[in-house]
């Protein structure tokens, strides 16, 4: 959907690896303006000039070379899941 390797949690999108090795996260819209700060994130967009919601965010792979900033990025989206899902990181039991 995205072009990339994309991860869920609680049936939701946190991450998604793109084909560049850069990283599209979800992130809390609260938050955008304050994260798009950060060296080598940009709104994401859909394709050539088309913006995605708030909440997107596209970090460039140098901007999570190390393991230090690639966790940043990680567990932000991560929090942000658990705030949106009111879950801890754990699929709700599905009806049979």
């Amino acid at each position: 959907m995205f072009g990339g390797l994309s991860f869920m949690v609680n049936e939701k999108m946190v991450v998604s690896v793109r084909g560049d090795g850069g990283l599209l996260v979800r992130a809390d819209p609260e938050q955008a303006d304050e994260l798009l700060t950060a060296k080598g994130a940009r709104p994401a967009e859909m394709g050539a000039c088309r913006a995605m919601s708030r909440g997107w965010i596209a970090v460039a792979e140098e901007a999570i070379a190390t393991d230090e900033a690639f966790d940043f990025w990680i567990d932000m989206a991560l929090e942000y899941n658990d705030k949106e899902t009111g879950q801890r990181g754990r699929q709700q039991e599905r009806p049979r």
